[in-house]
């Protein structure tokens, strides 16, 4: 029997419960459809960068092989050699893709060290916005279905003081931009706040590096740039944005 049929059987003024269940369906089935298809094409964009091995452009042999080129061109179109830049950038990190550390070095070449601070940072945190929307579109209902119960307090917590964590895992180098990204997209962190702590947190890294690729003839190596100093400097940066966090949890306890 079809469903035009058991319509026809339904006395008026109640409600079809097969219609009203078939319609409620549509927009799950949509939504995964729709999570599919994106992540079909992240999975496509990835899959193309490893064959193609565009990652050889992204290193610092290449950097210096083409640094007058690249230059020669960026002097030649400044607007287009900036918005190429930030393109890529985006591109790099939304697609977790490495070598954000050469495009910053580059940025930093070609633009100077505080305008090139100022691109890397457009292009790295709107890169990181569209990978953390990304992990919450794909992921953050099935971890909420599977974990929901047991990570109820840490997602609390973590939204509740979400600036000073996220500014933290900014700071100190030693967490990896792109796990950060994700690992927050799965979060309850609101999309304002998590922009406003990547963007203020990112600064001082892409300055050093930026700063650094002024000077590209005399790097040989990424270990150069970033000395142990700079690894304590950028650490106690990033505990420093916890000391609001242990105020509220001291105040509270005196209280």
């Amino acid at each position: 029997m079809t469903q035009e049929q058991v319509g026809t059987m339904i006395p008026p003024g109640v409600p079809n419960t097969m219609t009203i269940s078939a319609d409620s369906s549509l927009p799950k089935a949509r939504a995964g459809s729709g999570k599919l298809v994106l992540a079909l094409l992240v999975g496509c964009a990835v899959a193309g960068f490893l064959y193609f091995d565009l990652g050889r452009y992204l290193s610092l042999d290449a950097l210096k092989a083409n640094r007058d080129q690249l230059l020669a061109f960026t002097e030649a179109n400044y607007s287009t050699a900036v918005a190429v830049y930030v393109l890529a950038y985006c591109a790099v990190v939304g697609l977790s893709l490495p070598g954000g550390a050469i495009m910053t070095l580059a940025g930093g070449f070609l633009f100077g060290s505080v305008l090139g601070t100022l691109y890397v940072n457009v292009g790295a945190t709107v890169g990181a916005t569209l990978a953390f929307l990304v992990a919450r579109y794909l992921l953050r209902d099935w971890v909420e279905r599977q974990f929901g119960s047991r990570l109820g307090a840490i997602q609390e917590g973590f939204s509740r003081n979400a600036f000073s964590y996220l500014l933290t895992l900014r700071l100190i180098p030693l967490f990896p931009f792109f796990l950060v990204n994700m690992v927050s997209g799965l979060t309850r962190v609101n999309v304002g706040t998590y922009v406003a702590a990547t963007s203020l947190g990112i600064i001082p890294g892409s300055f050093v590096f930026a700063y650094a690729g002024r000077q590209l003839g005399t790097i040989n190596s990424l270990k150069e740039i970033v000395s142990p100093n700079v690894l304590i400097a950028f650490t106690l940066l990033g505990l420093l944005a916890l000391v609001p966090i242990l105020y509220k949890r001291f105040a509270g306890h005196s209280s």
